[in-house]
């Protein structure tokens, strides 16, 4: 007798089997299947029926027990306390307060570009640009001012570390090379570019009325440093002339040792700081300013009294030694008219200058007594009078003596 192996029934299609998984739900087909099973029309063992019937049902109650479960936690209060927190608790509720306050003050700031009242010493008005500096670097509006600060320092140091520049050409070079690649490519497979296939119908150009209305916003804010700028040279307010001139006079010791990017830094930081900190202290701030205007003035009241109280001493010591000199010339101008005068001098004068009488027709007559003798030897050493030099001659005492 031959052993022959052993035979096993006909093994279920696993579509028959319809066992469920943790995605399965359908439940109605399950139950209609398992009652036609249930009828006869399967072949399938009771064995694998029992462990499919084991596994739908323990599926059944672990997926109920989880829902149960998830359901629980969602209305525990705990659960609901902390959902309430995180959406509607004082954290949201003061970033969204925050941020509507920035959005305020951000709006205000552009509101504040109009041309203020005040005009310059000349007459001239002054640019929106005026107030809308005014109103960012006195802090009216702080979070406004304090995120430009913030983006400003970041714009700085990312023009230092950040190279820029070169991503710009890279990001080009890289959108025209995917450009023509693609056209390139559409044109050998299909026939048509890929690229001139989305050009618009009409190029994108920028309307005249926004071209104009930003040109001449570049205009008023070019407007605007050089009227400040002539207003600072020309002294229009002293204070502002005296601090421009210490920035220059630090900025150009300070660029010796520091990289343009670091002095850019320390200036932001001194215009928007510097306010700030006036308005901070600004009772203490004024109380010193005063302090000093007073000091100063005081100085310069008594500097200005001694150099009255000098300039008229000096004065009157000049116009003591001009009168004395005045009285002198006069006493030297009087004598000398006094002799001037003399009997004795007219005499002499009148005989001195009559002229010669002689006869009509007649040469008048010279002898050599008329005329004096010619010098015949040196000038006397010492003797510096002309009298006493002819006295000392060998013709001394021939014509008369001649004072001086």
């Amino acid at each position: 007798m031959a052993d022959n192996p052993p035979q096993l029934g006909e093994i279920p299609h696993p579509s028959e089997m319809r066992i469920p998984t943790l995605q399965s739900n359908n439940d109605s087909n399950y139950s209609q299947h398992s009652g036609s099973n249930a009828n006869g029309n399967s072949s399938m063992p009771p064995s694998v029926q029992n462990a499919r019937d084991a596994v739908y049902n323990s599926e059944c109650s672990n997926s109920s027990h989880t829902q149960s479960a998830m359901n629980s936690v969602q209305n525990h209060p705990a659960t609901q306390n902390l959902k309430n927190t995180v959406s509607n608790g004082p954290v949201v509720e003061n970033i969204k307060d925050q941020s509507a306050k920035t959005s305020s003050e951000f709006q205000n700031l552009a509101d504040a570009r109009t041309k203020p009242e005040q005009t310059t010493a000349t007459g001239q008005p002054l640019t929106h640009y005026h107030s809308f500096f005014y109103n960012l670097l006195s802090w009216e509006n702080p979070r406004a001012t304090a995120l430009s600060f913030l983006f400003t320092i970041l714009s700085i140091f990312a023009a230092r570390y950040l190279p820029a520049l070169r991503w710009t050409f890279k990001a080009l070079y890289v959108t025209l090379g995917v450009a023509a690649a693609a056209e390139v490519a559409g044109k050998m497979v299909l026939s048509q570019g890929l690229v001139s296939s989305f050009r618009p119908r009409k190029y994108y150009t920028i309307p005249k009325e926004s071209l104009e209305a930003s040109l001449e916003d570049v205009e008023q804010l070019i407007n605007f440093f050089v009227i400040e700028f002539q207003r600072i040279l020309f002294a229009e307010n002293v204070m502002h002339t005296i601090a421009a001139f210490a920035s220059a006079l630090v900025s150009y010791w300070l660029i010796k040792f520091l990289p343009l990017w670091g002095l850019s830094l320390i200036a932001v930081s001194v215009i928007y700081l510097a306010p700030l900190i006036y308005v901070t202290n600004k009772e203490l701030i004024d109380q010193q300013v005063a302090n000093a205007s007073n000091i100063v003035n005081s100085q310069a009241n008594q500097v200005k009294d001694l150099t009255v109280h000098h300039t008229a001493r000096a004065t009157e010591t000049v116009k003591a030694y001009a009168g004395d000199y005045s009285a002198k010339a006069q006493g030297y101008m009087g004598g000398g008219r006094a002799r001037a005068n003399s009997p004795e001098v007219n005499s002499n004068k009148s005989a001195a200058n009559a002229p010669m009488k002689s006869e009509p027709g007649v040469p008048p007559s010279y002898s050599s007594s008329d005329f004096p003798h010619a010098p015949k030897q040196e000038p006397t050493d010492g003797v510096t009078s002309h009298a006493e030099q002819y006295q000392n001659s060998q013709f001394g005492g021939q014509a008369e003596e001649v004072s001086y």
